[in-house]
């Protein structure tokens, strides 16, 4: 893939991440092809590095749209997560040394106070990336790969977001991962990772209405024109509407939960965040 085609694809991924390209958008190689001036060719490789991604669909005589994903593939991704972050924490638990433990340790409190002062933003940017730490420190580079395209197929389920989480709970597991995995307690540390990922799968609605629909000219106006910010470019969420029944609209979010696997109740001193990706 050329450099241009490269640099168009992380526009495309940002604009999706930054919930701008909703699930659903059609991206018309032709409009795109004039957003961006370039050739059908040079935009048709970038869409094929996002269909690589699962962050587009691309249908036989209709085009690239970005991808619409279910719940279920939302629980085989997280599933998948698992199985990864389980065979690292196997190998850490035997192979990590005091300055390894250190840096993860470092990690979960600089998220800890990223939530005690309120700013949810860099928590879930902060949540993220102690998995990718924690994968990082295996020192296993294909298994980094693998786990770097699991994270990438997460952003299109950022995109539609998240809600509900009982947040503190999802911080602890951080630090109760490491606690246990220092202390050689593996079993409990794997079980540990599966809840985690299950809690986080459990929060996501699908709903492509929560954010309001672009088209893309309008979509990536921000990056094309050198005023994007992640925090202006970020679209807000648009909650639902539900009538209480006596005439007022109260705000409600639906979140579709696998019937197989009931939500632990949350404790009275969660922290809850409807931003980005609690991990």
């Amino acid at each position: 893939m050329s450099s241009r085609s490269q640099s168009i694809a992380e526009t495309l991924t940002r604009a999706v991440i930054d919930h701008r390209l909703v699930p659903g958008c059609k991206l018309g190689e032709r409009e795109l092809a004039e957003i961006f001036d370039v050739s059908r060719i040079v935009v048709r490789q970038a869409l094929i590095r996002l269909a690589d991604d699962g962050l587009a669909q691309i249908e036989r005589n209709r085009g690239a749209f970005v991808a619409r994903p279910s719940m279920q593939e939302a629980m085989e991704i997280y599933d998948a997560l698992t199985l990864v972050e389980q065979g690292v924490a196997a190998q850490l638990s035997d192979r990590l040394g005091p300055a390894g433990w250190a840096e993860l340790r470092h990690h979960v409190e600089r998220q800890r106070q990223a939530v005690a002062t309120g700013n949810d933003a860099l928590a879930d940017v902060l949540g993220q990336e102690f998995h990718t730490v924690f994968v990082r420190l295996s020192r296993n580079k294909v298994m980094q790969e693998i786990h770097a395209q699991l994270v990438r197929r997460t952003t299109l389920l950022r995109s539609l977001i998240s809600a509900d989480f009982d947040y503190c709970n999802l911080l602890d597991d951080h630090s109760r991962v490491v606690d246990l995995l220092e202390k050689g307690r593996l079993k409990q540390a794997m079980d540990l990772i599966d809840t985690h990922h299950r809690s986080v799968v459990r929060g996501y609605i699908m709903d492509r209405e929560v954010f309001p629909e672009m088209t893309p000219a309008e979509a990536l106006a921000p990056y094309l024109d050198g005023t994007a910010d992640a925090a202006t470019t970020a679209v807000p969420l648009r909650r639902m509407a539900k009538s209480s029944g006596n005439g007022d609209a109260a705000t409600h979010l639906h979140v579709h939960l696998p019937k197989t696997d009931p939500a632990p109740a949350s404790r009275a001193s969660s922290k809850k965040t409807n931003r980005g990706l609690p991990s």
